[in-house]
């Protein structure tokens, strides 16, 4: 093996390096594929339930009228998520579109939006209008140009909620609750389901009208449970990412509570058509088989991002989550202290990609984040983050997120390939 391994370029004190972390997670994996394996079944109950055919694989055109495929796909997604319905469609471009949707589809001038876990996405500012655009104005399509106000609760600096400022925050005004699940571009930790239910109880309890949303990216099948089952009433997240399973080409996903999914349909399509319309275009095929192998992706990647952790926890970088912790999604986070680090170790993801693996990846100004971002993704499907990348903003701490692979073998291969730079770089010391 240690071969095959030159043979990608790997010196042989990295791959003994990460020989010796690998044969110490054996345990730790064993839970990851049982968590999997549960998820697989309830996959294939979902789909068993629903009588899924290869009648659903017919391709639709136009307006879509009568696309059975899709509205089993939707039916099969809400009892996977154990909710009431389900909007799962090629038409949501992507993980920030879907979470439009379902803002704008629920909001109302005069609403009010709160965040009780810090800043969203850096994607989420724009949408939101947390900050005016370059011309110094309020941004164009936001919820702030429709006069829906925003307000936001930062978590502690241990990482837990600040009860007494959400408590503070809910006002008659507080119309819907945005509960990011990830850490995004942040060193917060990433909330368990567990924990977003013990957050969505306390705000019911002060408000219970209130619509509580997760933004549910980088989360799904990494745990038994989904937000839905803990109180969230709406739960939105993209299908390049786990739930696609690397297959589905495009396309997102909202599930939650009727009323407020039949809201989002008619923001999605037009009033009064809603989830009638909305052609697969021969999508669907995909959209199944990547729902089917979703389950297992997921656990590679989370294979990967431990991975990842024990490496560089080993050779003295800051990582959160830490070797140890448990997993709620499948980012990993390394803080490199440097842009040189960074830039290698993005070098070293993309060097080790089936698709591209020749390019190499430089810092650019990508619309809708506030300073350059690095990334690297030698992916099937543009901008999938459930196949292996790797990204980061070029500012303090100068942190590195890392998630994905379609195999757990791909993302062994591409961490190696990140410490592989970083040494030959005299970055690290083995």
């Amino acid at each position: 093996m240690n071969e095959m391994y030159k043979q990608s370029g790997i010196q042989e004190r990295v791959y003994a390096f990460g020989k010796k972390v690998e044969e110490a997670l054996k345990e730790r994996f064993e839970k990851i594929d049982e968590t999997a394996e549960y998820n697989q079944l309830k996959v294939i109950q979902a789909m068993q339930k629903n009588k899924l055919s290869d009648i659903h694989f017919a391709a639709t055109t136009g307006y879509g009228y009568n696309d059975l495929g899709r509205d089993v796909l939707e039916s099969v997604y809400a009892d996977i998520f154990k909710a009431e319905a389900a909007l799962v469609r090629p038409q949501i471009t992507c993980g920030t579109h879907a979470l439009t949707v379902a803002l704008a589809a629920n909001l109302r001038p005069g609403d009010e939006l709160l965040s009780p876990v810090g800043k969203p996405y850096d994607t989420l500012e724009g949408v939101i209008g947390i900050k005016p655009d370059e011309d110094g104005n309020i941004v164009k399509g936001s919820l702030a140009e429709y006069n829906i106000s925003y307000r936001q609760v930062d978590l502690l600096p241990d990482g837990g909620f600040d009860l007494e400022g959400i408590k503070k925050a809910i006002n008659e005004k507080t119309k819907l609750v945005t509960i990011q699940r990830s850490k995004g571009y942040q060193t917060r930790p990433t909330l368990s389901v567990e924990r977003i239910g013990q957050l969505i109880a306390f705000i019911k309890e002060i408000k219970p009208d209130v619509i509580c949303m997760v933004d549910n990216c980088y989360g799904e099948f990494v745990e038994r449970m989904e937000p839905t089952e803990v109180g969230a009433d709406i739960c939105a997240g993209s299908l390049i990412k786990n739930p696609g399973g690397g297959l589905a080409p495009i396309g997102g996903y909202i599930v939650g509570k009727e009323e407020y999914i039949e809201q989002c349909a008619f923001r999605l399509t037009a009033p009064g058509l809603g989830k009638e319309v909305g052609a697969t275009l021969g999508l669907n095929q995909s959209l199944f088989q990547g729902l089917f192998l979703a389950p297992s992706v997921t656990a590679g990647a989370l294979k990967g991002a431990i991975f990842a952790a024990n490496i560089y926890e080993k050779l003295g970088f800051s990582v959160i989550p830490n070797g140890t912790e448990e997993r709620y999604d499948i980012i990993q986070a390394v803080t490199l202290g440097s842009k040189e680090a960074i830039v290698a170790f993005c070098r070293g993801i993309q060097a080790a990609a089936p698709v591209d693996s020749f390019v190499v990846p430089e810092p650019w100004a990508m619309p809708g984040y506030h300073s350059d971002v690095i990334m690297a993704a030698g992916a099937f499907v543009q901008g999938s983050s459930i196949e292996l990348s790797a990204d980061a903003p070029i500012e303090e701490p100068y942190a590195v997120y890392f998630q994905g692979g379609l195999t757990w073998y791909h993302a062994k291969l591409g961490i190696l390939m990140s410490l592989q730079k970083l040494a030959e770089d005299n970055l690290v010391t083995l």
